[in-house]
């Protein structure tokens, strides 16, 4: 696809859920390319850092494709930029899911595991399966790609890690699973990430794509 018909670059690094952000990003009108190759990249108008699996393998995978600068230099460009998911989790400086592993460092804060008991002892699944909502924080919705999605929204989420960012302003949703309360999505200057899987949440979900749709058609104009 020639870079000028890029919307939307889905960065590939060989482990996540690619084509049902696609099939998502298709349904909204964007047209979007599933690569791993930088001159698509950083030609597109916006890209997205999916993700499902292990923090320490995608970290790997991202180094060995050459995808770190990539990602860091895409970000710098200005152009929105949205993390899901894993993809969230990779924006922070580390992980210890099956080891301690370094990430991209582009978001200062820490990751953490749910904890396998509540304060009440109570016994905590773990991962995270299934739908759960998110509540707006600070500023609230408006200027973000949440802004069509009414507070308290349920989404769906697979995770056993969630973020806690240094910066208590760039946190926009958050979420409560069995006793912890953390940040399911954020926003930092054109950095969207959210915990959940928009792609995989109904017409709720679809409202993120179709807002990431009218900012690239602004930032087009």
């Amino acid at each position: 696809m020639n870079n000028k018909c890029i919307d939307v670059a889905i960065i590939d690094y060989q482990m996540s859920n690619l084509h049902s952000v696609e099939a998502a990003c298709k349904f909204v009108g964007l047209r979007p390319v599933v690569t791993s190759d930088p001159s698509e990249i950083l030609g597109a108008k916006a890209a997205i850092l999916p993700g499902v699996g292990a923090f320490g393998e995608a970290m790997s995978r991202i180094k060995e494709l050459g995808l770190s600068k990539i990602i860091k230099d895409f970000i710098d460009s200005g152009r929105p930029f949205v993390g899901i998911c894993l993809g969230l989790q990779l924006l922070f400086p580390r992980s210890e899911e099956f080891g301690s592993h370094c990430g991209l460092g582009i978001v200062s804060g820490r990751i953490e595991r749910f904890s396998s008991v509540s304060d009440v002892s109570q016994k905590v699944l773990v991962p995270q399966i299934g739908w759960n909502t998110i509540t707006q924080v600070n500023q609230g919705w408006g200027g973000t790609l949440l802004r069509e999605v009414r507070n308290h929204e349920f989404m769906y989420f697979v995770h056993s890690y969630f973020v806690i960012p240094d910066r208590q302003d760039c946190t926009i949703s958050e979420t409560e699973y069995l006793g912890t309360r953390y940040c399911s999505a954020l926003k930092i200057d054109n950095i969207s990430a959210f915990q959940f899987h928009p792609e995989r949440s109904g017409e709720s979900g679809l409202e993120v794509y179709r807002s990431l749709r009218n900012e690239i058609e602004v930032v087009s104009v």
